[in-house]
């Protein structure tokens, strides 16, 4: 089960450092293109959001690594649930219904990675 949780959350915590970072420093001119929200909330909000999904992929990596806290992987794998259902409403608010599949994949995956911290 660790190896496949170091798997999963591992290509989880990837994906979220990657989206996480472009969110934290890219304007949102930049950030457009692919992620259309950004031009109706705040740069705050925004660059809130990328610091959230930083974190939370350091929540998912390091506390198993180390062995100190490791209750905090659950806990992020959690917040990235609930960070997609959020995402997946905004999309649907907008009329983005095509948009809603990778947050799906991802609420999915994020489970997946809780329910294998909770195994050991």
């Amino acid at each position: 089960m660790e190896l496949a949780y170091g798997i999963v959350a591992g290509l989880l915590g990837a994906f979220y450092l990657y989206a996480g970072g472009r969110k934290a420093v890219q304007s949102k001119e930049r950030l457009a293109p692919m992620m259309g929200w950004v031009d109706t909330v705040p740069t705050g909000l925004v660059r809130s959001v990328g610091a959230v999904e930083i974190l939370g992929a350091a929540g998912l990596v390091l506390p198993p690594l180390t062995g100190i806290a490791p209750v905090l992987a659950l806990v992020a794998a959690l917040g990235f649930v609930v960070l997609q259902v959020l995402a997946t409403g905004l999309h649907l608010s907008r009329g983005e219904v095509k948009e809603t599949g990778l947050n799906v994949a991802l609420a999915g995956l994020a489970a997946v990675v809780a329910w294998l911290a909770g195994t050991w």
